[in-house]
């Protein structure tokens, strides 16, 4: 039976029957616990999951009371007594149908249906293992906060509630996947959002019907647009901190229960390039930071193929000196460099892979093999000229500066090496041309996505390409209503 089929049946007021179809339902599987009792003088029945409730918690606030309730005439009678006597639990949801029905059941809801009763009463004693609060693994800093989301949403709500007290604050729970029936919340400022951006959102999620949200890449391709774009116009963070910050300045967030990172929409591109310790520290310091973190990336995107371009095709760009180390060096390598350096350079990537994915105890001698073996081995033996592996080192470690671009830095080294070493430093002119097209372009929900550098906006210089300080930067901050004004 399919889920919408589920929701269209509603609950039979017979409990044998409706017990029936709740095992023919579940597919007599072992986790669902079916007890059968009589309280009030109606038969009852309490559904719940194995190992997804407190035990503890459903037998002190739900089942004491409950066998405790005098005589009743009927279910409805007990049910309106629950409801008005009894304070079992803070989440205290009704299902009407099945599919409703089976939704609590597996969130840790103790469900309790009557003999007579069309409807279900649930009681959120949820008590299912769950990974505690811990630093974030990928966005570290120095001053700020070492809190990380966790893999359940309501922690990670309870972690933005208790830094925005506010109750502008709204966060919509909700369903995706017709399989998975994940829980998932939008989170947005209402005195901050533009209204339009929270509607086409909103109608983004509506439109998307996954089978499955196992991660926030079951749901991103949806909240952006259908053409190629080479970077994401959505952001993730793993830190509440940054979550907020974002909420404030009118973006909106998607939590994903059993995902410890947060969807920010919409994203640019120069907040790749912040951090939250830049608020920390001096403005003059914060800028220096963020300066360094441009040069890295143009130096993890561009080195290899300006050092293959001009060994290749610009000589003369090099004093006499350099020319002849560089000769030297690369005379006895029995390789092109353009072949020379796409080998360097995916070997990196195989020897990161390999790092990421082995467990933990063996990931030490990754770069035992790495460092001793492959890359002292390859210069001894002439296979690798020593400058070509020290730009491929440059380039690498710029990368590390910029984790949020990792997958496209990857991706655009190699095709400028391609470029580089085909065409020479116009070909390298050529796809930045192609590649600044596409940026510039990219736009997600009507806010562009090189904003505020293009189309300019002096006021958002203050917090991008330069950082001012705390109290002006009140008085003059950027944030998407400024886009929403101007549209207006």
């Amino acid at each position: 039976m399919t889920r919408n089929e589920r929701g269209k049946l509603r609950l039979l007021p017979e409990l044998e029957a409706s017990i029936a179809m709740i095992k023919k339902l579940s597919g007599g599987s072992s986790d669902v616990l079916i007890n059968e009792f009589t309280t009030g003088g109606v038969r009852c029945c309490l559904l719940s999951c194995e190992g997804m409730m407190s035990s503890q918690t459903a037998a002190e606030m739900v089942l004491a009371p409950l066998t405790e309730i005098e005589e009743q005439s009927g279910a409805e009678e007990l049910f309106g007594y629950i409801s008005t006597h009894l304070l079992l639990s803070c989440d205290r949801p009704t299902a009407e149908d099945y599919d409703t029905l089976f939704r609590l059941i597996n969130s840790g809801f103790a469900v309790l249906i009557a003999d007579g009763a069309d409807t279900a009463l649930a009681f959120g004693v949820q008590g299912y293992a769950s990974r505690g609060v811990q630093e974030p693994s990928g966005e570290g800093n120095i001053m700020g906060s070492h809190e990380g989301f966790t893999e359940t949403v309501r922690t990670n709500m309870s972690m933005l509630r208790r830094r925005l007290k506010s109750p502008e604050l709204v966060m919509e729970l909700s369903v995706k996947g017709s399989k998975s029936r994940t829980d998932i919340c939008l989170c947005y400022m209402r005195d901050r959002v533009p209204e339009k951006l929270l509607e086409r959102i909103k109608r983004s999620l509506s439109e998307a019907q996954p089978e499955s949200v196992l991660s926030t890449g079951y749901i991103r391709p949806f909240l952006e647009k259908r053409s190629f774009e080479l970077f994401s116009t959505t952001g993730i963070t793993e830190r509440p901190d940054v979550l907020c910050s974002k909420l404030i300045e009118g973006r909106v967030a998607v939590l994903v229960d059993g995902v410890p990172y947060a969807i920010i929409i919409p994203r640019l591109f120069c907040e790749s390039f912040h951090t939250l310790d830049d608020y920390a520290f001096k403005p003059y310091y914060a800028v220096f930071s963020r300066w360094l973190r441009y040069a890295a990336f143009l130096i993890a995107v561009l080195l290899p193929a300006v050092y293959a371009a001009i060994v290749m095709y610009h000589p003369e760009l090099l004093n006499s000196t350099m020319l002849i180390l560089l000769a030297d060096a690369e005379k006895n390598a029995p390789l092109p460099i353009l072949v020379e350096a796409f080998f360097v350079l995916l070997m990196y990537e195989v020897i990161r892979e390999a790092g990421v994915r082995l467990p933990k105890p063996v990931g030490g001698s990754v770069s035992i093999i790495s460092g001793l073996i492959i890359g002292d081995a390859a210069v001894k033996s002439g296979l690798v000229s020593t400058p070509l592996l020290t730009i491929t080192a440059l380039a690498v470690l710029g990368g590390f500066a910029v984790p949020d671009l990792q997958p496209q830095i990857t991706v655009l080294r190699l095709c400028f090496l391609a470029a580089g070493g085909i065409m020479g430093l116009f070909g390298i002119s050529l796809l930045a041309c192609a590649v600044l097209t596409n940026i510039c372009a990219a736009e997600d929900y009507g806010f562009p996505f090189t904003a505020p550098f293009s189309p300019f906006k002096r006021q958002g210089m203050g917090d991008t390409a330069f950082r001012l300080g705390m109290r002006k930067m009140q008085r003059r901050g950027f944030t998407v209503e400024a886009y929403n004004e101007q549209d207006k």
